[in-house]
């Protein structure tokens, strides 16, 4: 089959790289264009995640009526805001942020309360003017489980690998957010934690045993 006449206009040196090829590596992409097909649309239902969290985060913030969870909400707004600026930058560019992740720090303390209290049923709301600091909490306690999983699962499967990184180092951030959030419902009778019969707990405890390594730990 004879080659095609090139329409006038639209010659091509046949040395010419393609321009999404990074010229001093040929066969790599330049850093802003090396993301995968399946990673593009990670990236993009993790930002429109964030994005979601924060809409939905002012909505709560007009009904919040204690000052803890409203202080909860402000803090968490601030951090995840310029973490959706870091992922951003990182997606667009593909290079290190020019504002790397960073660490939440809740405020709440780590002490549980266990055991179980008789409450009222739970039930669907039946007006805008029914909601209240418990299920606001809850709502926000959705939000940030919901991206703690969201971004775990989507670090999997990412090939650039400053955006990978910058994904990862979020996990644990709003794995500290929900536990944040936990521990403010729990204090408040929100989020109830039953526990097993001591008899039941100690079995279960001792049912596993270590074992002596082989070799020596990788550094």
């Amino acid at each position: 089959m004879q080659n095609q006449p090139t329409p006038q206009g639209q010659n091509m040196n046949q040395n010419q790289m393609p321009p999404t090829m990074n010229m001093n590596t040929p066969g790599t992409q330049a850093p802003n264009t090396n993301h995968g097909g399946h990673e593009m649309f990670d990236a993009h239902e993790i930002i429109a995640g964030i994005i979601s969290m924060l809409d939905q985060y002012q909505i709560y913030d007009q009904h919040i009526q204690d000052p803890a969870l409203k202080d909860i909400l402000n803090r968490q707004t601030t951090f995840v805001t310029q973490l959706y600026n870091t992922i951003v930058e990182s997606f667009q560019t593909g290079q290190k942020p020019s504002v790397s992740t960073q660490v939440y720090k809740m405020t709440q303390t780590h002490d549980v309360v266990y055991g179980i209290t008789p409450s009222q049923p739970k039930k669907p709301n039946q007006s805008v003017n029914e909601l209240a600091d418990k299920g606001l909490s809850a709502y926000m306690l959705g939000q940030t489980k919901g991206l703690a999983t969201l971004l775990a699962m989507t670090a999997l499967e990412m090939t650039n690998p400053v955006l990978r990184r910058v994904v990862a180092d979020s996990v644990p951030n709003f794995i500290e957010m929900s536990y944040e959030i936990f521990l403010y419902q729990n204090k408040h009778g929100y989020y109830q934690v039953p526990q097993l019969a001591m008899q039941d707990m100690n079995a279960m405890l001792q049912s596993y045993t270590t074992v002596p390594i082989q070799g020596n730990m990788p550094h």
